[in-house]
């Protein structure tokens, strides 16, 4: 019987970190109803790393294929990225990065890594932000770590229609959409 449990634990955990690899081993404790040490001993059996580790092979598999602009200017990290289908980045909120008289995070900081994911996806030599329509929904404080997700809703000749959100905690905290517009017509097709 705890065999049993176990290996349907185990397949709930794997699913749960292809859908959202960026939980925090006390967040899958709790998702999944165990403790943190369980988790970690199911981690391990599974050959799943700690975040951490997560983290930094995604985001060295995901660097390699950026085109459009330079590494360096991504405004977070980038963790995983499709060329002209999408990509996700993170962002940790530092005192730095906040207003002194409230503690919210500056806007500019969300709006970057937007823009900057959004312009990573594109598979081109150069792009360039044609359009950028933003929502800021709820506001961030120090500690939070963001995670931004961009998916390319279409595209039509140089230009590509790009939806990002970011999220704290699963919470939806910025959005925008984005038309990107391609310098070149390498690697574009017309869907």
């Amino acid at each position: 019987m705890n065999s049993t449990r176990k290996l349907i634990r185990h397949e709930k955990l794997q699913k749960i970190m292809e859908k959202t690899p960026f939980l925090t081993d006390e967040q899958l404790a709790s998702t999944l109803k165990v403790s943190i040490q369980t988790i970690r001993l199911d981690r391990v059996a599974l050959g799943i790393p700690e975040l951490r580790e997560r983290i930094r092979r995604m985001a060295e598999h995901a660097q390699n294929k950026v085109r459009a602009i330079d590494k360096k200017d991504i405004v977070g990290e980038l963790v995983d990225l499709e060329l002209n289908k999408g990509g996700i980045s993170t962002l940790k909120i530092t005192p730095e990065m906040v207003l002194e008289k409230t503690g919210v995070a500056r806007g500019y900081y969300m709006f970057a890594m937007a823009n900057t994911l959004a312009l990573a996806v594109v598979d081109a030599q150069a792009a360039l932000t044609g359009v950028g329509n933003v929502k800021y929904k709820i506001p961030v404080y120090a500690g939070a770590t963001l995670v931004a997700k961009a998916e390319v809703i279409r595209h039509r000749k140089n230009k590509f229609f790009i939806w990002v959100k970011v999220k704290n905690n699963n919470e939806e905290v910025f959005r925008a959409k984005f038309i990107i517009v391609s310098l070149d017509n390498e690697g574009i097709q017309e869907e």
